[in-house]
């Protein structure tokens, strides 16, 4: 990774760590705040990665630890009450760089794509239209949103769900090149939280 690389991912960590801007918004940003060409390559997600852990390490040291454990408790919580669709947690949440300004985002699975939202409606609760995604073969997912309590923050958080078909499950749980995992189920996060110190 050369010298600017590195320059623009901290300035994307701070970004995000601060203003909670989503990634590719941060990187862009980035180049702005440093005078730089907007066609100048930007680093890559594990470059920013890196640099966010080393940001909050400096300085969030203090308080995102904790801000992480009441993230995944809540997400631990909605993973629970949507068990049926056996759900995921990905993003900050799970990769360990999420703070106060983060969502939570959770993987769904399910024949029928309606399903998880007639859940939550049967619930007593209005799930919104999520961020349009796609899957790996351009076909529209199913995205919802919601604004959620997390008690230990008192404050709402961002959920976002995205539902995928069942077959895309297989798999889904593999390590990653450098050996970690880009979501987690529930007993993975159950894992990760116990291993934690509170």
């Amino acid at each position: 990774m050369t010298e600017l690389d590195t320059e623009i991912a901290q300035a994307a960590a701070r970004l995000i760590a601060e203003e909670g801007m989503p990634w590719g918004s941060a990187k862009q940003r980035a180049l702005k705040d440093l005078g730089l060409p907007p066609r100048t390559a930007l680093p890559s997600h594990v470059a920013v990665e890196d640099a966010l852990f080393e940001h909050l390490a400096l300085f969030q040291a203090d308080t995102q630890p904790g801000e992480l454990r009441a993230l995944r408790e809540t997400a631990l919580r909605w993973m629970d009450r949507l068990a049926d669709f056996e759900p995921q947690l990905t993003g900050a949440a799970w990769r360990g760089t999420a703070n106060h300004l983060s969502d939570l985002h959770l993987l769904l699975y399910s024949d029928d794509p309606k399903a998880p939202e007639i859940a939550l409606i049967n619930a007593g609760l209005s799930p919104e239209p999520g961020v349009q995604d796609r899957d790996e073969r351009g076909h529209p997912l199913t995205t919802l949103a919601l604004l959620v309590p997390c008690p230990a923050l008192h404050q709402q958080v961002g959920l976002h769900l995205t539902v995928h078909d069942t077959r895309a499950r297989r798999g889904s749980l593999l390590p990653d090149a450098r050996g970690r995992s880009e979501r987690g189920d529930c007993a993975a996060l159950r894992a990760l939280l116990e291993s934690t110190p509170s």
